[in-house]
């Protein structure tokens, strides 16, 4: 890693500003830290570096014209997650079904990074159709940890996170609807944000946020620090016409004080599924780094957290497994060992009912009022990321403090958060034995995503980014 790829999204764009260097010297630091270092990784599937280069040079031109706005991501290298359009760039959402596929318009957030001047160096690798925790597909074949390449960097937005960990990348785009963001993000010890459906628009995400997925899903923002995680956050939140869940929420500045005044609550496993020591560990010194800094931290585990589990798991696995059967009908010899695992997991159970989903949809009403209730008394929680920190490819158990952990089970700590439709942020913390990052996990209510991220914030100054082992 260079010392200017090294360097946060916000500093590299300081940078730029100050003339300390052009759009087009940024964007060739990250073309030789792909070309070094994408060959080991498999992060970025479409990458042009003479594309990138025209898209500086464009850049460079409008700095020098008298009138030229001020944009806040000018210059800026990112990435995008392969199944948000981005026009011009394959959009195949790593599956062979779909290969050459080119997208021919840019999702609502992509146009919004093109606004606010970033220069998009490629799109990245995810498992097919999204569906796993592991970023692995039958395209372009198995995305690779910067920290051991012998692990996974999560899954779906294993491409991002690997992408921006090891400095091809200042920032991107990932998408979210059971862990996507955050899991990739604690697996490669960066930060990301799942936000509120709709403040951040998903039009243009494949598959389509649509029926319960409009709850579950979002696109969120993925960087180095919690300040980029911010920064690109204010640059592309913001109602959304078209899109019926997007609602017209102002983005708020969050005082010091204000913040110190919530009370938050903690809990290291949620009673059913056990975590790594390390883990723990990882969160209790989330909680004193909190604590210091004069914020109040109790213990406390809302009650309703495994309801909402089932739940989840019957409109991502179940429902999701339905949506997609359509797609796939006929071209079973062409599809992934990762989306076939997810399909064997899903077809384990019958198919849902009309009357099953009716009551499931009532349910999840319910459900979420129960979580919203709960958290009156504690508006933010402070919990893990997943039960493990990143696997080895291929893994699907684990035996921790003599229990049988299975695949998605230790997953379930991401999932909570999709059915309430809440903001979760995550942000580094601790190690493995193996060296491997922990992130933890910092939730809102609905629509407080600010305050999600400024706790974030607070708990990455005692901690942050530090650069993987490949760099």
């Amino acid at each position: 890693m260079s010392e200017i790829t090294s360097q946060s999204a916000v500093k590299q764009l300081a940078l730029l500003r100050e003339g300390k260097i052009s759009p087009l010297e940024l964007a060739e630091e990250h073309i030789r830290a792909i070309e070094r270092m994408n060959p080991r990784l498999n992060a970025i599937v479409d990458f042009d570096a003479d594309r990138v280069r025209e898209q500086a040079r464009a850049l460079t031109r409008e700095r020098m014209a008298p009138s030229a706005p001020r944009r806040p991501l000018f210059g800026l290298p990112v990435t995008v997650k392969s199944s948000i359009a981005t026009a011009g760039l394959r959009c195949e959402i790593g599956s062979l079904l779909r290969k050459g596929e080119v997208a021919q318009e840019d999702a609502v957030v992509v146009a919004r990074l093109r606004r606010a001047g970033a220069n998009i160096l490629g799109t990245t690798n995810c498992p097919e159709f999204l569906m796993a925790y592991e970023t692995d597909n039958r395209l372009y074949g198995q995305t690779k940890n910067p920290w051991d390449l012998e692990y996974t960097p999560g899954g779906s937005s294993g491409g991002e996170a690997a992408a921006i960990a090891s400095g091809m990348s200042a920032a991107g785009l990932g998408s979210d609807s059971g862990g996507s963001v955050r899991t990739p993000a604690h697996f490669t010890g960066i930060c990301a944000l799942k936000p509120t459906p709709g403040r951040i628009p998903a039009a243009g995400h494949l598959p389509p946020c649509v029926g319960p997925f409009s709850i579950l899903g979002a696109i969120g923002p993925m960087a180095r620090t919690m300040e980029d995680i911010s920064l690109l956050f204010h640059a592309l939140a913001g109602q959304d016409m078209t899109d019926p869940i997007s609602a017209p929420i102002a983005a708020r500045t969050m005082d010091a004080s204000e913040l110190k005044q919530i009370p938050i609550g903690y809990f290291e496993d949620d009673g059913l599924v056990p975590v790594t020591a390390e883990t723990r560990l990882a969160v209790r010194a989330a909680v004193t780094a909190l604590e210091k800094q004069g914020f109040h931290v109790r213990p406390f585990r809302p009650t309703a957290l495994e309801a909402a589990r089932k739940l989840w798991w019957k409109f991502f696995v179940r429902s999701g497994a339905m949506f997609l059967e359509p797609l796939l009908r006929g071209h079973r010899e062409h599809l992934s060992p990762v989306l076939l695992d997810f399909l064997s997991i899903a077809h384990r159970e019958p198919t849902l009912s009309g009357e099953e989903l009716l009551q499931a949809w009532a349910e999840c009403d319910q459900v979420r009022s129960q979580l919203l209730a709960e958290m009156q008394e504690f508006p933010v929680l402070l919990c893990p990321v997943c039960a493990i920190p990143a696997f080895r490819h291929g893994e699907r158990s684990w035996n921790i403090d003599g229990q049988s952990v299975a695949y998605l089970d230790a997953m379930r700590y991401t999932q909570w958060f999709n059915l309430l439709a809440a903001p979760a942020a995550v942000v580094p913390v601790g190690k493995s034995p193996e060296g491997l990052p922990i992130g933890v996990q910092v939730v809102a209510r609905p629509f407080e995503d600010e305050i999600a991220m400024a706790i974030a914030g607070v708990i990455e100054e005692q901690f942050g980014f530090v650069p993987p082992p490949i760099t």
